[in-house]
């Protein structure tokens, strides 16, 4: 039987806001996923050493500063180092909509605005993790 799907949920940058990142990590926990948290102000390098070293199957960023653009195309090449690049790799907070363009470009599989329900989160990571 496979093991819980691995989650790492991470804040980039000098984003010091992550109450909405703690609920969305309690969500996926009742959900029955292997969550870590990263905490606040995580590098690029440090969100992919943390994904490798924790075996994480889905890589989740919560930004709600503006930074994400410029995070995930730092972000992504380090992946690819790591050999992270297969993983599901998710965003979510303040993400305006001329955003979302740009992010699945980066390599972004799902993107969750503010006001997207838990439960989207949730089964979004099963059909494509699970």
């Amino acid at each position: 039987m496979r093991s819980a799907i691995r989650v790492l949920i991470a804040k980039p940058g000098l984003d010091g806001h992550d109450q909405g990142a703690k609920i969305v990590v309690r969500a996926l926990m009742d959900a029955g996923f292997d969550v870590t948290y990263s905490g606040l102000r995580q590098t690029p390098q440090q969100v992919a050493q943390l994904a490798h070293e924790t075996g994480a199957d889905v890589i989740g960023l919560s930004s709600m500063a503006g930074s994400h653009l410029s995070f995930c195309r730092k972000l992504k090449p380090i992946l690819a180092e790591y050999g992270l690049q297969e993983k599901l790799w998710i965003v979510g907070g303040s993400i305006p909509a001329q955003d979302h363009t740009p992010l699945k470009e980066t390599g972004v599989d799902g993107i969750f605005p503010a006001g997207t329900t838990l439960q989207e989160i949730v089964t979004f990571i099963k059909e494509r993790a699970g």
